[in-house]
């Protein structure tokens, strides 16, 4: 079973994407802001990572860019999914080395469905 990592700082986003994941068959880890995503990743690798932007102690870009510039972590998936809807927003999310990103809002069916796309691919 695939194990996802979702980094979110407000509880009920957290709650809801978690059940989605859950209930579409996942094994689902949680990190309250990216400081604490970092450490749980380097203890236990997850298949893929949902990753909020606006966060305290470390935002998901710079997460997001850690991630990607680790050569132990590089090719995990990384979906951001953030009300910072724009498109510059996304552009830079890219950027960073996203594989997915995803604006809040969204659909759960849109979000399970990225997620277990990238698992697949």
């Amino acid at each position: 079973m695939s194990t996802v990592l979702v980094v979110e700082d407000s509880v009920t986003q957290r709650e809801m994407i978690t059940d989605l994941l859950k209930g579409s068959g996942l094994n689902v880890t949680i990190a309250s802001d990216g400081v604490e995503a970092l450490e749980q990743i380097q203890g236990h690798r997850p298949d893929l990572v949902v990753l909020d932007i606006v966060m305290p102690r470390m935002n998901g870009y710079e997460v997001c860019r850690r991630l990607k510039a680790d050569p132990k972590t590089q090719d995990v998936p990384v979906v951001m999914c953030s009300s910072k809807g724009e498109e510059f927003d996304r552009y830079w999310g890219m950027k960073q080395g996203a594989d997915a990103y995803i604006a809040k809002p969204f659909q759960p069916t849109e979000l399970v469905g990225t997620v277990k796309q990238l698992l697949r691919g």
